[in-house]
Parts: structure tokens; sequence; C-alpha cells
């Protein structure tokens, strides 16, 4: 659909940006990361070495941005961004700031990666007009349900019939 193939670039855009960003200057980011060594420390990511972190979650953006970009695997991917959006959210901290204008960036920032964050999930449900894994099993159940009926009956039948035929 024409839709998909417009959209999905459009969205992977900025993650690809974002990612080259990452690999070339992890340095520059490493600053913005200091709200997110505490959840780091909290799930155990070391936190020694952050543009090492910083340098992978580039690189996640950059593959999954380009895989979503051309429609491979657009689920998986739209999921590994999502992933990648976590730690660069929080960087975002409008609620600590006591400037008002630096205060205003950061919340600019925060609800745009938001608005990212719902075009990722979106697009990591879209099955394309196909019928979704749930709704495939649910089928599959059924069909085994309706299978499993269907043939107590027939033995129901042919029981009858072999009564009525020794009688």
């Amino acid at each position: 659909m024409l839709v998909r193939r417009l959209a999905r670039p459009m969205l992977s855009a900025i993650f690809i940006s974002g990612g080259i960003g990452a690999l070339r200057h992890a340095q520059g980011h490493e600053p913005m990361t200091e709200n997110v060594k505490p959840f780091l420390k909290k799930i155990g990511v070391p936190t020694d070495d952050m543009e090492t972190l910083i340098r992978a979650n580039g690189a996640v953006m950059v593959g999954a941005g380009a895989l979503l970009a051309i429609g491979r695997l657009p689920r998986l991917s739209s999921l590994a961004l999502l992933v990648s959006l976590v730690p660069t959210t929080a960087t975002h901290d409008f609620w600590a700031q006591s400037d008002p204008q630096a205060k205003q960036m950061q919340q600019i920032q925060f609800f745009k990666n938001l608005g990212l964050a719902g075009g990722l999930l979106l697009a990591a449900v879209d099955t394309e007009g196909k019928p979704g894994l749930g709704y495939r099993a649910k089928m599959a159940g059924d069909s085994l349900g309706r299978s499993a009926h269907t043939a107590k009956l027939e033995a129901r039948l042919a029981a009858a019939n072999a009564k009525s035929a020794l009688s």
C-alpha cells in the first residue's frame, strides 16, 4: 500500500539520522545519559562505558530504521526502535529543569518521542491486512473444535448404523 511505502521511511528517518549522530559523536551524547544511568543499573546494565552503550543504541537505530524504511521485518524493526527510544526519551528530563526555556525545549523533545513511540506501536502491530497471530490461533482452535465435534457426530452415526444393521 502506498501509505506504508511513504510512512515507513518518514518514520524511520529521525532514527537513522539520530543513530548516525550517536555513532559519530557518542562522547557528545554522554552528558545527557546521567538520567538513564540509574535505570540501567537497576536492570543490570553496566554503566562504566556509556560511550559503547550510546554507539550500540545508535547502531540499533540505524539498522532497524533502515529495515523499517525499506519494509523488511517492519514489525520487528519497529519494536527494536521502540526499545531504543526508551533511554533517549528518559534523557529529556523537563520536570527537573529550572530554566523555563530549557524546560520547554526538553518538554518538546520528550513529547516528540512519545509521538514517535505511538507511530512505532502502530507500525509494530500493522499486519498489512493479513490476519494476525491471535486471529489465526483462534481460527485454528475453532477449526479443531469443529473437527472434534464433527468426529463425535460421525462416530454416533456410525454406531447407530452398526446397531441397526445388527438388528
